[in-house]
């Protein structure tokens, strides 16, 4: 068990290595969803490539996120959630790589495929890790990994433009590349340091331990509604607050209003390491945050000007509060043995609805006309988040099978 308090030096670097693991494998996770938007359209002029097959392109990650859940959990029940996360971080590198050698467009949906399933495997394997790493500190391991999360995010679409770029004289495939430097580290950090897991209660082989989450459970889908709520929004709105900014004549806003959006979730991120043990089951986590986020996302579909920027960074820090907390609540709510299922129904539930919603918003912007309408999916689901995760922090926890 790691305390982060007491002790000599060997305590606080069992108490650091943890930390360090997570942090990069929630870094290692984002930045291959996020280096290719930057250059997509270098990527789309050299494939030549539709604007169908861009979307089919963008959305590839997300619907392999909420197929491959459960056979990650299928991973970590039986080889455990330290050789699942390793294993899921070395498909990543590898697809990840093949993504800046693919001749046609073919390969490279093939390659984002394989990339996005290493991924999926990585996401249950975390939960479960946090609690055996961590079982003290539940909250402050989450927020870790949601910072590498964010640091991940923003390092890659902030650097890959102004700096990676030019030092791979232009060439998208260098560009792509580079980034696969960081998803090697993760990897050689889990092979070398990751700690070992405790082992499993007495009598309970490998392959007898429960895989598939249970559909009938209230929790796993409170939990997936709620994850699915705040991801929805997160992805939907950097899609459609460019094009709400543009249809209104304020283009000059849209970097802005993204760079608030984003960069006041990694700030919000670096706080919750502070307060996150306190927020894990907090009430008041998801009835200030979420209607904080509803006010947002009123402003950006009725204010004008500089106030949208505001009403963007509103959002921004109220899903990333949520985020956080309900990533911690599996390890928090489930038993050891229970939390990497849990875990992938909630993400299989989660990116499922991600990937519906905004879809949903879309088709209201062509039926209407009107692009304010695209935004009123977002403000259900925050509305929905706000309820859902308030039941959340009421949910029992559960007792051991």
């Amino acid at each position: 068990m790691v305390a982060l308090r007491g002790g000599g030096p060997s305590s606080i670097r069992a108490a650091l290595i943890p930390l360090l693991l997570l942090w990069a494998a929630g870094a290692a996770i984002r930045i291959p969803i996020l280096d290719v938007p930057p250059v997509l359209p270098l990527i789309r002029a050299a494939l030549h490539m539709s604007e169908t097959q861009v979307g089919l392109l963008s959305g590839l990650p997300l619907g392999m996120f909420a197929l491959a859940a459960v056979p990650g959990s299928l991973l970590v029940a039986r080889f455990g959630a330290v050789r699942t996360l390793l294993v899921g971080l070395l498909i990543t590198a590898v697809a990840s790589t093949a993504r800046s050698i693919v001749p046609d467009v073919l390969t490279l949906y093939a390659a984002t495929l394989v990339m996005g399933f290493g991924i999926s495997v990585v996401q249950p394997a975390l939960p479960p890790l946090v609690r055996d790493w961590l079982p003290t500190r539940i909250g402050l391991g989450t927020a870790v990994t949601t910072n590498g999360y964010l640091i991940g995010s923003t390092l890659t679409t902030g650097l890959m433009l102004p700096l990676i770029m030019p030092l791979m004289g232009q060439s998208w495939r260098l560009g792509l590349a580079v980034w696969n430097i960081p998803i090697a580290i993760a990897v050689l950090l889990v092979w070398w340091l990751a700690p070992p897991e405790h082992a499993p209660a007495p009598g309970v082989a490998a392959a007898d331990r429960k895989w598939m989450p249970d559909w009938k459970s209230p929790l796993v889908w409170l939990l997936g509604l709620t994850l699915g709520a705040n991801t929805s929004v997160f992805f939907g709105l950097n899609a459609f607050l460019p094009e709400r900014l543009h249809e209104i004549g304020r283009a000059d806003l849209i970097s802005p209003a993204l760079f608030w959006l984003n960069g006041l979730q990694l700030l919000s991120s670096f706080v919750l390491l502070l307060v996150a043990d306190r927020l894990q089951r907090s009430v008041w986590s998801y009835l200030l945050f979420g209607p904080l986020a509803i006010v947002g996302m009123l402003g950006i579909m009725f204010a004008d000007g500089y106030w949208i920027v505001v009403a963007a960074s509103l959002v921004g820090v109220g899903l990333a509060v949520t985020f956080v907390v309900v990533l911690a609540q599996p390890p928090v709510l489930c038993p050891a043995d229970q939390v990497h299922h849990v875990a992938a129904g909630m993400f299989a539930i989660g990116y499922t609805i991600g990937i519906v919603l905004p879809v949903v918003s879309g088709a209201l912007w062509d039926l209407t006309g009107i692009s304010r309408m695209a935004f009123v999916p977002f403000l259900v689901m925050l509305v929905v988040l706000a309820a859902a995760g308030a039941m959340l922090m009421r949910h029992p926890r559960l007792s051991d099978a």
